[in-house]
């Protein structure tokens, strides 16, 4: 079978794109690119082409881009071309030229994709093209490119998930030629008399992909020679397996996730029986920005006492009594928020609470329900701001036996939509204060205080 009736079936098989769809084609001017354009033209696809000059190699850079454009000519298609400030873009984001020229690529593809693609197709009134499409991204990525993403990703320890190597559709990203190695593409070339470019770089070793390609994978052919062959069938087989882990991670998030607002709340005494404990922490945690060597460290949370944490960019995993709580970082987000004996200001939904620590005895002390002024010496820190919870109990000020919040609230004559609206303030398992209502009577004031701690609850027009 020819390499054109293989690309077809692959594009048929996997139901990659449809005869009437708009196509754009990366395209750098090198054999596998060129390949790509030939294969769309002979195979009857409508395609334009996009290049990206990232001005990183002088002259060779502008002679590619002069060569995309000729494609072009050749194919009677447009020719979408940008240049890149790639180092300064690098230098900027503090990451690798390769991290850099992939994000200036893609989101440039992905605003063609929305904007510009099909402008340039002439389609007759009458043709499918004229009422109906998609729009898709070609690239040039092939077999070997897969292999050595899958041995990159290996050593990098990306997981299950990264053994699968590239996918073959990603959302409207397509990589129809996966299933070719580079030699039969270069058979395709030289059969077909197809002119291409060069990129000198690709002979350096100094970036990680050329490292593999030019020396590692080589190296282990002397010792396996069929590595590439069995590499492939392997990325077939992991992909498989990914199906099956995937499968096995969502019946334990399905036991174990307990989603309340924009938190995750999972149960301790069901998280210690799961297995194998540290993959499932890690498929859990990993999609709120946690990295995988933080996993040891929420196994090592589950025994901490209460209050401990540990932060993502983005997220914080709180242990509380006994549970683990997955909180945002932005307190304006989170129901469950950590107070610090230093902290002096915190923002949360229902407003601001300004914290003082004082040892001077007051000449009079606050009687608002807005200021909680309490005795320090009762309080253990980390506090916790959060939700009141059903069959909650406190010591109402001036009782001395305890009151579901549920019955307080009752006596209050709180309304469902008030007590949506509540929080208290937690200190070692103890509720200390139910915000802007009443303090415990276990933390208030004697004449014994000489260490006192007021928190003052100002909302809406009072905030600062």
């Amino acid at each position: 079978m020819s390499l054109l009736q293989q690309f077809i079936k692959n594009i048929q098989q996997q139901n990659l794109f449809q005869k009437n769809d708009l196509l754009l084609l990366a395209v750098s001017g090198g054999a596998d690119s060129v390949a790509l354009c030939e294969l769309c033209f002979q195979a009857g696809f409508h395609f334009e082409i996009a290049h990206c000059n990232f001005q990183l190699r002088g002259e060779e850079s502008e002679r590619d881009e002069n060569f995309v454009r000729q494609l072009g000519e050749k194919y009677w298609t447009k020719v979408f071309v940008k240049k890149f400030e790639t180092k300064k873009y690098a230098e900027e984001n503090k990451i690798s030229i390769q991290v850099a020229a992939r994000e200036l690529r893609y989101e440039w593809f992905d605003d063609l994709l929305k904007s510009e693609i099909g402008s340039g197709l002439l389609a007759p009134e009458n043709s499918p093209l004229s009422f109906h499409h998609s729009k898709f991204l070609l690239t040039a990525h092939h077999a070997n490119d897969n292999i050595e993403t899958l041995l990159m990703n290996f050593f990098k320890g990306t997981g299950i998930k990264g053994l699968q190597g590239i996918l073959t559709k990603q959302w409207k990203v397509i990589r129809p030629l996966l299933f070719a190695k580079k030699e039969e593409i270069l058979a395709f070339v030289d059969e077909n008399n197809l002119e291409f470019v060069e990129d000198s770089s690709n002979a350096s070793d100094k970036y990680t992909r050329n490292y593999f390609r030019n020396q590692l994978i080589p190296s282990i052919q002397k010792v396996f020679p069929q590595v590439e062959d069995n590499l492939v069938n392997n990325i077939e087989r992991f992909s498989e397996i990914d199906v099956l882990y995937c499968q096995a991670i969502e019946l334990h998030k399905k036991k174990l996730v307990e989603k309340k607002g924009n938190e995750i709340h999972i149960p301790l005494l069901k998280l210690f029986k799961a297995r194998p404990l540290k993959t499932i922490i890690y498929e859990i945690i990993n999609e709120f920005g946690f990295s995988s060597h933080q996993t040891d460290e929420v196994v090592h949370l589950l025994n901490s006492e209460s209050g401990k944490y540990i932060s993502s960019p983005t997220h914080k995993i709180i242990k509380n009594r006994n549970w683990l709580i997955i909180a945002p970082q932005n307190n304006l987000e989170a129901t469950t928020i950590l107070i610090d004996e230093k902290d002096r200001e915190i923002n949360f939904e229902e407003g601001k609470l300004m914290l003082k620590h004082s040892n001077l005895k007051q000449d009079k002390i606050p009687t608002s329900n807005f200021i909680a002024a309490l005795d320090a010496r009762e309080i253990e820190f980390p506090l916790f701001l959060r939700k009141w919870k059903q069959g909650e109990h406190f010591y109402p000020l001036g009782m001395q036996k305890k009151k579901k919040l549920s019955k307080f609230f009752i006596d209050q004559k709180k309304s469902l939509s008030d007590k949506e609206k509540i929080w208290v303030i937690e200190s070692n398992k103890k509720i200390i204060w139910i915000v802007g209502e009443r303090i415990d009577d276990r933390f208030k004031i004697t004449d014994r205080t000489n260490n006192f701690l007021f928190i003052e609850l100002i909302r809406g027009k009072n905030m600062m």
